[in-house]
């Protein structure tokens, strides 16, 4: 009989090992290592692949922050560890498969977490953007408050006729009456920071209006102004880009309102 534990040949009637000394006992009739039932497999020498499922693990897990990806990751990373151990070293690339799961679990992780701090995230900076706006639409009205009055004393016109004598020409040049470059391009074009601007003078149909007086044409009028104006200023996209909307006249008081447009019995901004 052999020696289970050294393989050495020895006498059926043997109790023990003449080599390494081990028991015979039970192990009448088995075969020496090497030979038949129970014999060590030899490693694979021949010729090997990488695993192309491996390699695609690796490829998504490196995309671990794409939710569907990760998963997918996961599926390929275990998918090709199952065909590297039944092909017993012809098909190579477990460490891409390992490196490629790592990755998508962590995708899988993270990815929950990502969204719930983004969806408490998303409203504060939305509400924040909407007061930022907000603030940024109410002094845009001082603004124009400050151009009226300016516009006024040094025209002898009055109130401006409309936004675009506050602002400037088109072609540019130097500030006149009807150009008088008393407020920023993008607020002349009566949107920015997410709000629009009507201005409109007071009395409001054109008749009424003050003729041009000698000092205004002198200074190059050529429209009459108004003896008051107002100004209102709306969110283009309501509970997007604002919340309020606002309302200012010739006093110089800003009043707003959160339910539809302002107007001059809406309570004033602190």
């Amino acid at each position: 009989m052999f020696c289970a534990l050294c393989g050495a040949a020895n006498s059926n009637d043997g109790r023990f090992c003449g080599k390494c000394g081990a028991a015979l006992q039970g192990q009448k009739d088995m075969p020496p290592p090497g030979a038949g039932y129970g014999a060590p497999e030899r490693p694979y020498t021949g010729p090997t692949e990488t695993s192309g499922k491996a390699i695609g693990s690796l490829i998504c897990g490196l995309l671990f922050f794409i939710f569907p990806v990760a998963l997918l990751a996961i599926v390929l990373g275990h998918l090709s560890l199952s065909d590297i151990r039944k092909a017993a070293g012809r098909i190579t690339g477990r460490g891409m498969a390992i490196a490629g799961l790592a990755l998508g679990y962590t995708g899988v992780a993270i990815i929950p977490a990502t969204l719930i701090i983004a969806a408490i995230a998303i409203p504060n900076l939305l509400r924040a953007r909407m007061a930022a706006n907000e603030a940024a639409a109410a002094a845009s009205l001082r603004t124009i408050n400050v151009a009226a009055i300016a516009y006024q004393g040094a025209y002898s016109n009055g109130f401006p006729p409309s936004m675009d004598a506050l602002g400037a020409a088109e072609l540019g040049g130097p500030a006149t009456c009807d150009h008088a470059r008393l407020i920023d391009p993008l607020l002349a074009r009566r949107v920015k920071y997410g709000y629009a601007f009507a201005y409109l003078p007071r009395p409001v149909v054109f008749q009424e209006r003050p003729a041009l007086s000698p000092e205004a044409i002198a200074k190059g009028c050529t429209v009459p102004g108004g003896t008051g104006y107002t100004v209102t200023a709306f969110p283009v996209r309501p509970g997007s880009t604002g919340a309020r909307s606002f309302f200012t006249d010739e006093t110089g008081i800003i009043r707003y309102e959160t339910n539809g447009p302002a107007t001059v019995n809406s309570p004033p901004v602190q």
